[in-house]
């Protein structure tokens, strides 16, 4: 089955090299099937709850309660939608959806209050500039940093057990920018402070000499040290998880936005290259789901990680010049164009409503494999808009 898609998928892209849309009528077309699926989506979505994946065997739309790490992309991505098309129907969802998360505004049973508060009140709030969500925002960052530890200076991502006693994962860089913004919207010195710690340690302790990033990093809270560099959802310890590089890239190209420390450049800039320079990366530019996955070229894609990738080298074009730039965004072009072909965007009223399939959560777990996933169309429709603000408009 895995060859079968393969050869199915290359087949895709080489018609694609024929008869490619300009990016204006791809985005165009994006965004109007992005409206149409999520209105189906919602009608699918149970009472007061988030949709999570769809199920091929079952052919159901699988939804989570509020708690679940992904429960503010589907407001977030809603937004989105709503901010191009202007569609009154999307933004009434929008924000029932928001109402419907909005006690996690004093979660603190883990890192993923930037996930599931900033990704949908944070956009909300952008794009309506609504006084009511301000509060909402600023008191997600205040029970964020509940979870930073002094001793290790970093936020810690999970609670202890028996797997870990303090872990502190990569995908964690993605919540400080709830930090950073609340800083700067009446919150004060301290949440900045904290995110800015949390990145230096980050920094010093979760990359390898070839920039590659580990996923989780457990620490001895007693000393601050490390105790283990390990994995959760990579295939080895010493792995390149695919999403777990994305997450890296994105968050430190955020912090340099928030910061302009140049080291968080630098950095974001040799992830890059990790990234587009790895013999592993297929010509399509859709990630297998780990850079040292078992089976390549048979294993699976991660078009999760695709999503990401293209974001965040599209932000971090807009930091560089030259052929770096050129190059940031041609492969940032490149995944989406992957994206939107047959080979990864669902066809209108399948897929439980969501855009893209063929993503992979879990593998080591047999979690989500190969299935859509709610972060996978949130950066893609992320994606698309900001190719279209920084290069288009």
């Amino acid at each position: 089955m895995k060859k079968l898609f393969v050869a199915v998928m290359g087949c895709c892209m080489a018609c694609c090299l024929y008869a490619q849309p300009d990016m204006k009528s791809l985005i165009e077309d994006n965004l109007r099937f992005a409206e149409k699926q999520y209105a189906y989506m919602a009608s699918l979505l149970p009472k007061d709850s988030m949709p999570k994946t769809f199920s091929p065997k079952t052919q159901k739309l699988v939804s989570s309660d509020i708690q679940w790490w992904c429960s503010g992309f589907y407001a977030g991505s809603l937004w989105y939608i709503y901010e191009y098309t202007g569609n009154q129907n999307i933004r009434q969802e929008a924000e029932r959806a928001l109402q419907i998360i909005e006690p996690n505004r004093h979660y603190t049973g883990n890192h993923d209050l930037g996930f599931m508060m900033y990704c949908s009140y944070g956009n909300a709030y952008r794009i309506t500039n609504n006084p009511a969500y301000k509060p909402i925002l600023l008191d997600a960052a205040a029970a964020l940093t509940t979870r930073y530890r002094p001793s290790i200076k970093a936020i810690q991502s999970w609670d202890s057990g028996k797997s870990f006693k303090c872990p502190v994962i990569v995908d964690n860089m993605m919540n400080l920018e709830l930090l950073e913004w609340a800083s700067l919207n009446g919150g004060g010195a301290t949440f900045s402070n904290i995110a800015i710690t949390h990145a230096n340690t980050t920094l010093a302790n979760h990359f390898r000499p070839d920039y590659s990033a580990y996923h989780v990093l457990d620490y001895n809270l007693a000393t601050g040290q490390v105790s283990r560099k390990t994995t959760a959802q990579g295939a080895a310890d010493s792995s390149a998880w695919a999403r777990g590089q994305g997450w890296a890239l994105y968050g430190y190209t955020m912090m340099y936005r928030f910061t302009k420390d140049e080291r968080y450049l630098n950095l974001a800039r040799n992830l890059a290259g990790f990234i587009l320079n790895n013999p592993n990366l297929p010509q399509d530019k859709v990630p297998y789901w780990d850079f040292d996955a078992p089976g390549i070229p048979d294993a699976l894609r991660d078009a999760s990680a695709a999503s990401l990738f293209a974001s965040a080298l599209l932000e971090l074009s807009t930091f560089v010049n030259g052929a770096e730039k050129k190059q940031f965004v041609s492969s940032a072009e490149t995944m989406l164009r992957t994206l939107s072909s047959g080979a990864y965007r669902a066809e209108a009223g399948t897929n439980g409503g969501f855009l893209l399939m063929h993503s992979v959560g879990a593998l080591p777990y047999n979690s989500e494999v190969d299935v859509p996933l709610t972060y996978a169309d949130y950066y893609f429709l992320e994606a698309l808009l900001r190719y279209k603000k920084w290069y288009l408009d």
